[in-house]
């Protein structure tokens, strides 16, 4: 078979999974609509058991003793009831979206980073001084588990291992003055953030090893976080690309701000030791009927003042959260915006008036290149998942393109395929290719800026 011949098949599979994806949430919504129309009591059962099931769960997390439990039994026993009613048309429409995300994602694949704008990735020769900083107590011990500084050296990687009291920040600064030309980093998005800044600041190629508890960062980047051996190949037969990273007040972050209930429980001694515990323990404090809501003043995308949020997350690239399978991730790590999502819920003492009547909760988000928070009092913050306190008022901004990231050339890559979204980006996509012209429109260039000391 021909190149050409190859080529125009592969184009009508491509269309024929476009065909498909295209129907399936039509089909799925009119099983819906059928479902109703056939069965209108079935729907009004469904609606208020969510409605029970929402304030159950909002009673479980924000109350204490009885109305506690309570709220467990009552949220249970309405999700039982729901999906006995709608079982055979919930399966029905989970299958018909599985099938639009799957297909989606085939018919989409190759296009993929050029429809989130990506810029492509090219060839590196391997590191001539390449130095990685390893935390050996992040993710469990993963670093040691896995006999990453030996596994390291054998590649010809100079490796640091942090010990008790060591900063990171001079070490990696350290690196850099003596000549490192690739500087990587094992360890938590705390750490990362930390070693990437230093890197963007001196020009030099950064690798990211997942060696950490969650490893957001590296998700987002394409890596595999279940190999983290295979990320040290980018120090030795890699690609490179440029990448933005966020700020706050000096300091730099490679996934997220967050501002509110989340930084009040990530400051808690006990919360590294038991998370799930200590959101129990405290979330009743942050956000039940007597709780005053955290003093942050912004403005929101229409430019008017916004305050008495219970969270505002601020991000290095929008999050995308309607994206089946990957719940959050970040589509593009290269367009130079901050994703800004804020919320408020109803429930404590300051936000009864907030909002109204028949509103439980108001959530806002949209993107910018920066943003500015304002309160009377030092704000918590938890930036990458470590806890500090800043000064207001904190200016957060978008550095674009300052950071040149090292991935395995042969690694895993998530911007290679995707599942599709419900998205008018994707259901245009899907369009474009079902009609035989799957091209994207290129990305403009960016100037890359001057990351400023993190300190």
């Amino acid at each position: 078979m021909t190149a050409h011949r190859k080529q125009a098949a592969l184009l009508a599979a491509r269309r024929l999974a476009a065909l498909v994806a295209l129907a399936a949430p039509i089909i799925a919504l009119a099983a819906g609509l059928e479902a109703t129309i056939q069965h209108p009591a079935n729907l009004v059962t469904l609606v208020l058991s969510v409605a029970v099931v929402t304030v159950g769960i909002w009673y479980a997390l924000t109350r204490r003793g009885v109305l506690r439990i309570l709220g467990v039994i009552a949220a249970v026993l309405a999700a039982a009831a729901a999906v006995l009613i709608g079982l055979s048309v919930l399966l029905l429409q989970l299958t018909l979206l599985l099938l639009f995300a799957l297909a989606g994602r085939y018919a989409l694949g190759p296009d993929a980073a050029a429809l989130f704008g990506s810029r492509p990735a090219h060839p590196v020769g391997a590191a001539r001084h390449g130095v990685l900083l390893i935390n050996p107590k992040s993710g469990n011990a993963t670093a040691v588990r896995l006999h990453l500084a030996a596994e390291a050296a054998g590649r010809g990687i100079r490796v640091i291992t942090l010990a008790p009291g060591d900063d990171l920040a001079q070490l990696a600064e350290r690196a850099a003055a003596h000549g490192a030309d690739v500087l990587g980093m094992a360890g938590g998005d705390g750490s990362q953030a930390v070693v990437a800044a230093t890197a963007a600041r001196h020009g030099i190629a950064y690798a990211c090893v997942p060696a950490g508890t969650r490893n957001h960062f590296a998700l987002d980047l394409g890596l595999d976080r279940g190999d983290v051996l295979r990320a040290l190949d980018a120090f030795t037969d890699g690609v490179e690309r440029t990448v933005d990273l966020g700020q706050v007040n000096g300091r730099v972050f490679v996934n997220n701000a967050s501002l509110g209930v989340y930084a009040e429980v990530v400051r808690s001694g006990a919360y590294r030791g038991a998370k799930l515990r200590t959101w129990g323990r405290l979330l009743p404090d942050l956000l039940g009927p007597a709780a005053a809501p955290p003093d942050l003043t912004f403005d929101g995308p229409d430019g008017r003042p916004r305050t008495g949020m219970s969270l505002v997350l601020v991000s290095n690239n929008p999050y995308r959260l309607t994206r089946l399978g990957r719940v959050g991730g970040r589509p593009r790590m290269d367009a130079g915006r901050l994703g800004i999502l804020t919320g408020r819920v109803r429930g404590s003492a300051g936000d009864r008036r907030a909002l109204p009547p028949r509103r439980f909760a108001e959530m806002l988000g949209w993107s910018g290149t920066a943003f500015e928070v304002r309160s009377a009092a030092p704000v918590p913050i938890g930036l990458d998942g470590e806890s500090l306190v800043l000064t207001p008022p904190l200016r957060f901004a978008s550095l674009p393109g300052v950071l040149r990231v090292r991935l395995p050339r042969h690694g895993r890559s998530r911007q290679i395929r995707r599942n599709a979204a419900v998205t008018r980006r994707d259901l245009n996509a899907l369009v474009r290719i079902l009609r035989g012209r799957p091209e994207a429109a290129p990305v403009a260039g960016r100037n890359p800026q001057v990351v400023p000391a993190s300190r």
